[in-house]
């Protein structure tokens, strides 16, 4: 039987050099935290660029949160991200689109919003004098009946917005 030289020996597909580089730009985007959400975005069939995959480790790594627009767009700029507070508010429109996040309306005619990193039936304490949006404990908020939905529609979802102060001493 002859052996060919090793030079005409056709190598797969895979070769040894070409494993190690694949494997080593897997691990280095594996390291960067941002890069946790490009399935995510993909999933939610949204494309994972920069701006969204980083604006995705900022809502999304510290665990359920509410945010403006205006909230994001400072916590991005201390981030050393360079982007618009209009690419801010469009994310965020195209996240809850594509249902990553919900939106609480709290001002007058939607003027003011916050998104809410938690998409489990809950409710919400807004505190006026300080702009803050709190999660009511789940056990604390009962609604014991609904309304009957007008012919030719269904009743969705119930969000319930209570809106405090602090009392006056």
């Amino acid at each position: 039987m002859t052996t060919l030289p090793d030079e005409l020996v056709a190598k797969p597909l895979g070769s040894d050099m070409e494993q190690r580089f694949n494997r080593f730009i897997r691990a280095e985007t594996a390291l960067h935290p941002r890069y946790r959400y490009r399935d995510m975005l993909r999933r939610a069939g949204l494309r994972p660029t920069h701006q969204r995959m980083t604006l995705a480790h900022i809502l999304f790594g510290e665990g359920n949160r509410h945010v403006t627009a205006e909230m994001l767009y400072e916590e991005a700029v201390k981030a050393n991200m360079p982007l618009s507070l209009a690419t801010v508010y469009n994310t965020l429109k195209q996240f809850t689109e594509a249902g990553l996040l919900g939106q609480i309306s709290v001002g007058g005619g939607g003027a003011k919003s916050f998104f809410d990193t938690n998409l489990s039936e809950h409710h919400h304490f807004f505190v006026q004098d300080e702009e803050a949006l709190l999660d009511i404990p789940a056990a604390e908020a009962m609604i014991d009946k609904l309304p009957e939905a007008p012919d030719g529609f269904e009743i969705v979802r119930v969000a319930v917005v209570v809106r405090l102060r602090r009392k006056q001493s």
